[in-house]
């Protein structure tokens, strides 16, 4: 299994497909806004129409993005499309940092407040993540700016992990989780992804 997850094509795919689920519920939304259309749990989303197109437009970037711009290959033979590619990603994640933050100030009370305090954070540290590696690559730091844009990626598609765990659960049941089930599915679930990262930022 390991040796399957070290070849390229095997991360590519793992990753587009983390991101995918995420990427689709967003951009069926954008569609439903405009229309009307949206589920009766989702009807605060037509009141900041702006923050959530900005959270949907950036998260699809960011997370179609990443793969390919940690590609060695990339890295290595197109150095110009890498920094071109860079630059869009950056401005991808800023959109999900200030987007997630708006959100946040708009629905305070959408989620608990463990998971209001867990993306008040993850939203703050992606900011902090992405400014860390920029930073680093201006001094010329490869290895500190490499891995602090994996970290800043696994932070940015957290929610979209939460997603592949809550919409099965709502397929089945009918309803998302609730209560502390939820918190810990939400919260676990992001956390997940960032130690994994870190994992990674270890052994490379």
């Amino acid at each position: 299994m390991a040796r399957r997850l070290n070849r390229p094509a095997s991360i590519f795919a793992l990753l587009y497909f983390a991101t995918l689920l995420g990427t689709i519920l967003g951009l069926v939304q954008v569609v439903q806004i405009p229309l009307g259309a949206l589920p009766e749990d989702s009807q605060r989303l037509s009141a900041t129409p702006v923050w959530h197109f900005m959270h949907v437009l950036g998260g699809s970037a960011f997370g179609l993005l990443g793969p390919i711009q940690f590609s060695r290959v990339l890295m290595g033979k197109y150095g110009l499309l890498h920094r071109v590619v860079g630059r869009v990603f950056v401005v991808s994640g800023a959109m999900i940092s200030l987007s997630s933050l708006g959100l946040l100030w708009h629905f305070p009370d959408t989620y608990s407040v463990a998971v209001n305090y867990g993306r008040l954070l993850f939203g703050i540290a992606l900011g902090v993540a992405l400014t860390m590696a920029m930073l680093a690559i201006r001094r010329r730091d490869f290895t500190r700016h490499r891995n602090m844009m994996i970290r800043a990626y696994a932070v940015g598609i957290g929610t979209t992990i939460v997603s592949m765990i809550f919409f099965p659960i709502y397929v089945i049941t009918g309803e998302p989780p609730k209560g502390l089930v939820a918190d810990i599915l939400f919260l676990g679930s992001w956390l997940g992804c960032i130690m994994f990262a870190e994992a990674v930022v270890r052994r490379i």
